[in-house]
């Protein structure tokens, strides 16, 4: 038995780890969005592309301290 005879079985078995991998680690970034303190940061994706001085604010800030 030499190398040849296993790589197609390894790359088989490679490509469906990482596929696997991949997808759950998708599924972890979408049903995970808030972190340990409770903040939601998905609407942050956007800053890079909505940075211009017109556009609305990210997160709207209020005079008044949260209690």
């Amino acid at each position: 038995m030499n190398f040849y005879e296993y790589a197609p079985y390894a790359y088989f078995f490679l490509i469906i780890f990482l596929v696997v991998g991949s997808y759950s680690y998708i599924y972890h970034l979408y049903t995970k969005r808030k972190d340990s303190s409770g903040i939601d940061y998905e609407h942050y994706s956007n800053m890079a592309l909505k940075d211009d001085i017109d556009d609305t604010p990210v997160k709207p800030m209020s005079d008044e301290k949260e209690k």
